[in-house]
């Protein structure tokens, strides 16, 4: 059976349409939605502000700014990316690639704004501690720069060569060192050392990525469906599909806090996203929580006149009180 991967389901409108994974795909119910909605309005009936504020499909703006950053218009790539992190602030890829992107346009002071709040969200990334270091050195800030310096080289100790990361920890310390040095030493300067490794990731790859993350849910082999849900995330930005899937990742990790704030992520994109709708309705029969959950059944209820499975296998988690296969 075929697998619907992100980049089929990317439109060049603000209406989002998310097809997901097929009867193949063992992991409850399929993800789909239908999103969108236009503002009306005219003269003789002007809108509130919060109602005329522009709204931004997040995935398009993504791959807008990263065509643009691969392509040098650094500014306007930071423009498509400011846009992705007020669409969705709690996804981490937009804010590092803000970074980069101020980077690229020699506003560093902004990029080392951006690069913090990615480290909010994920204080354990590697390639942005790295891209912050280098910004910091870039900004004449060393004693800042030599602090994440210090945090990379005690997490390469720990590490000792033999964690998923010790090669990225190896490089990442390599290029601080090297944006530490003074400009004549450091030939090119430091911004060279600054690359996103998502900035190549094609699409085709992205879905590669994406695909080989619902194969190894499947196999519950769940820290390595993150680390290929995030090279999905790498190409696609945040797309609900691939948030939903983090989601239920962290989920079965036993991180319930974080598993609701990816489907909450998920569903500020999407509102009307089954998948994330009936994932989080599971997390909150979960947490007792029925009448949360029956709210998200009957929200399900709305969206499916006809019936789905998103609303039939919710409807089994409230009935049974848990998870109907336990």
């Amino acid at each position: 059976m075929a697998v619907s991967r992100p980049s089929q389901t990317l439109r060049l409108s603000h209406t989002l349409l998310f097809g997901f994974i097929a009867a193949a795909v063992p992991l409850g119910a399929a993800l789909a939605s239908g999103g969108g909605g236009g503002m009306g309005g005219g003269m003789s009936a002007p809108m509130a502000p919060s109602m005329s504020t522009p709204q931004y499909d997040p995935a398009q703006e993504y791959r807008e700014g990263m065509a643009a950053y691969q392509a040098g218009k650094f500014k306007d790539a930071a423009r498509s990316f400011e846009h992705v992190t007020q669409a969705a602030p709690g996804e981490v890829t937009g804010w590092r690639m803000l970074g980069l992107a101020r980077v690229g346009a020699n506003d560093n002071k902004g990029a080392v704004k951006a690069f913090e709040r990615a480290l909010k969200i994920d204080p354990k990334a590697v390639d942005t501690r790295r891209d912050y270091a280098v910004a910091l050195a870039q900004l004449k800030q060393p004693d800042k720069a030599s602090a994440q310096l210090d945090m990379l080289k005690s997490r390469a100790a720990a590490c000792n060569d033999t964690c998923p990361e010790a090669a990225d920890l190896k490089a990442a310390i390599s290029q601080v060192e090297a944006a530490l040095k003074p400009p004549a030493a450091a030939g090119t300067g430091p911004a060279a050392s600054i690359a996103p490794s998502g900035a190549l990731l094609s699409a085709a790859a992205g879905d590669g990525a994406y695909v080989e993350a619902v194969s190894l849910i499947n196999e519950h082999r769940y820290a390595d469906a993150l680390a290929a849900l995030d090279r999905a995330s790498a190409a696609f930005g945040p797309h609900p599909d691939i948030i939903t899937y983090k989601g239920y990742v962290w989920r079965k990790l036993g991180h319930l806090d974080k598993a609701e704030q990816y489907y909450r992520a998920a569903l500020a994109i999407a509102p009307w996203h089954r998948g994330a709708t009936e994932y989080y309705g599971e997390l909150k029969v979960i947490e007792g929580d029925m009448a949360g959950a029956r709210t998200m059944l009957a929200k399900l209820d709305r969206q499916c006149a006809f019936g789905c499975a998103d609303a039939e296998d919710l409807r089994r988690w409230i009935d049974h009180g848990g998870d109907p296969a336990s």
